[in-house]
């Protein structure tokens, strides 16, 4: 039975409450903060002037439909015949740390990449459907100005996700770099796409403190949705000797950040946008789970390769890290009585 405790008056697994919450807070607010005279740095650099015309895709297949098209995503995105249709917009964008991209300048002034962030986000507004959410993979110093833009274009932030890794580069100077930030805004929580069931995991009461009230629920009996930092098997920065590295890319996802995203926040058949598509692990994950997807690269030459692992290789570790508990303690053994 659900403890009773003193200061709540209701029955609860665990006898504990929670106050309103930032999720509800944030819908409140997001009116109201749309509203507001918010102004950031890039808001001094005039906006990109994106070309017209429908763009032609670089790369095509169906069954289901994929697209990659190469440019720069400023122009792509407003002109694409899908606006309004994306059920799920994933960002992975450059991070201005001076990365010799090809074709790509990685060393803006700080108001022109302030700019530039917010018209590819603009972009992707206006691809995304009622029901889409737009998930944005950014390190420490650009993550308040972007949340600060897409609250003032009134999405609202359902969480503020970290992926955690172990291999990070080693300096004297300051703390090592061991994460990046997963931003998730919605346009409306109450119409969302919203599927926990695929990405339900086993819980620290199951796997460690073997606590008998979480296998006496009703429902996800021992398990529970993600927490909001990431990390585990599957889940590190995708090294030399890692068997989903693919050559010619400075970075890459792995699989399983991919899948937890599209599996959570698309269907079967919805449309899952990425405006950076390099090595392509948003479409490769995308279209091994059925759905249709759009991306944008602003290499000829890494759009081909990325082309060759979207339609040829596939997943390498496809559904091998969903369902696994990473716990960050021992089980737990039986307290023994000492006389």
């Amino acid at each position: 039975m659900a403890e009773r405790k003193r200061t709540t008056g209701f029955d609860r697994p665990g006898g504990y409450a929670l106050p309103a919450g930032a999720t509800i807070v944030q819908r409140r607010a997001a009116a109201e903060v749309a509203k507001a005279d918010i102004r950031l740095m890039g808001d001094r650099v005039p906006s990109h002037a994106a070309r017209a015309g429908e763009p032609t895709p670089a790369h095509k297949a169906g069954s289901p439909d994929t697209r990659l098209y190469v440019g720069d995503c400023r122009d792509v995105l407003p002109r694409l015949p899908d606006q309004g249709q994306a059920d799920l917009i994933f960002a992975d964008p450059p991070f201005n740390w001076e990365v010799p991209y090809e074709g790509w300048k990685d060393g803006m002034p700080r108001d022109a990449y302030e700019r530039f962030t917010f018209d590819w986000l603009d972009g992707c507004l206006g691809l995304l459907s009622p029901r889409g959410s737009l998930w944005v993979n950014i390190p420490d110093d650009t993550a308040a100005e972007i949340v600060m833009h897409l609250k003032r274009r009134g999405l609202v932030m359902m969480n503020w996700c970290v992926w955690h890794f172990r291999f990070g580069q080693n300096r004297r100077t300051s703390f090592i770099m061991s994460k990046v930030h997963a931003l998730y805004f919605v346009r409306d929580p109450a119409q969302r796409i919203w599927n926990p069931d695929p990405i339900l995991e086993p819980s620290d009461r199951a796997t460690i403190y073997g606590d008998a009230r979480t296998m006496a629920k009703a429902r996800d009996r021992g398990m529970r949705v993600p927490m909001d930092v990431w990390y585990g098997p599957y889940w590190g920065r995708v090294q030399g000797n890692n068997t989903e590295r693919r050559r010619h890319h400075h970075n890459q996802l792995p699989e399983a950040y991919l899948e937890r995203v599209v599996l959570a926040c698309s269907n079967p058949e919805s449309l899952v946008v990425d405006p950076f598509c390099g090595s392509g692990t948003t479409q490769t994950v995308a279209r091994a789970y059925g759905r249709r997807s759009i991306s944008v690269e602003q290499s000829k030459t890494n759009a081909k390769h990325a082309w060759e692992r979207i339609t040829g290789i596939g997943m390498v570790h496809k559904g091998q890290a969903l369902g696994t508990a990473n716990p960050i303690h021992a089980k737990r053994g039986s307290r023994t009585s000492s006389k």
